[in-house]
């Protein structure tokens, strides 16, 4: 069975209670708030883009507080109406017998960096939720390695004993869900919105592009999970830009991502 919530997608429209729970004065803005992305015309995320349009730009703290408090109050809603289902589902004496993922095809901005919407490759925008539960799954651990949402269809053919065919490149996550895998099946993670964003993660670190103005970013997530500072232009880090980029320009040819960075490639190090 497989299940859609609209929540936590705009209108934001819980129920009076749920709004109840999170008064406005108990709403902080996130430590990244920005007021206004310097990138945001370059990277799809002008004022003409619907999810952006939502709030007024300048982003004020009052707006992103009222945004977030309608979020968390239809994450509450939403919450709610997965529990009543799990509840139904032991109540039928197969819970023990069901494999259950719960996850979502996007995060969301809600006030990060100056923007509201879903559409960046910030990980408040591309790190979405990921829970399993079912037979053989041990409880309440938390896994650190990296995956995708397409990964849940392998992982499901393998509980069903199906053959993944041999065009889907995506991998079954069982192995680490059941403790057996310590590292992720993937030497690095690869993002792109439209032709304005490209990205990589490896190695704890996550390399940004921004191809319309030939704008190179680098986060160390490790040390800085909010990606506020931007080392891209330290003399110490540029072997490390180097090497991702061209781990990144490698990872288009897996995707068929045509998009041509190797001019943004050679103008960054030939200014370095």
């Amino acid at each position: 069975m497989y299940l859609a919530f609209n929540a936590t997608h705009d209108p934001r429209q819980a129920p009076q209670r749920f709004l109840d729970m999170y008064p406005l004065d108990s709403i902080k803005v996130p430590e990244n708030f920005l007021p206004e992305y310097p990138f945001k015309d370059d990277i799809g995320n002008n004022p003409a883009l619907r999810d952006e349009a939502l709030a007024p730009f300048p982003r004020t703290e009052y707006a992103v507080k009222v945004h977030r408090r309608e979020y968390y109050a239809l994450l509450s809603h939403m919450d709610e109406q997965i529990g009543i289902i799990l509840n139904a589902l032991e109540a039928s004496g197969k819970m023990d017998n069901t494999y259950i993922f719960f996850s979502a095809d996007h995060g969301l901005s809600v006030g990060h960096h100056g923007l509201i919407g879903k559409q960046s490759l910030f990980d408040h925008s591309v790190r979405v939720p990921m829970m399993v539960l079912g037979p053989n799954i041990p409880k309440g651990q938390r896994l650190e390695q990296e995956v995708y949402v397409q990964d849940i269809m392998a992982t499901s053919l393998e509980l069903a004993h199906i053959d993944k065919p041999d065009y889907v490149q995506f991998h079954s996550f069982l192995d680490i869900a059941q403790g057996e895998r310590q590292k992720s099946h993937y030497p690095e993670i690869y993002g792109a919105y439209t032709n304005t964003q490209r990205m990589i993660r490896k190695d704890g670190f996550k390399l940004l592009v921004y191809p319309n103005i030939d704008k190179v970013l680098l986060f160390d997530m490790n040390d800085d999970p909010n990606e506020m500072e931007d080392l891209a232009d330290i003399p110490e880090y540029r072997d490390k830009v180097k090497i991702l980029f061209k781990n990144l320009i490698e990872l288009q040819k897996t995707m068929n991502d045509t998009l041509d960075l190797q001019s943004i490639y050679y103008k960054t190090f030939s200014e370095s």
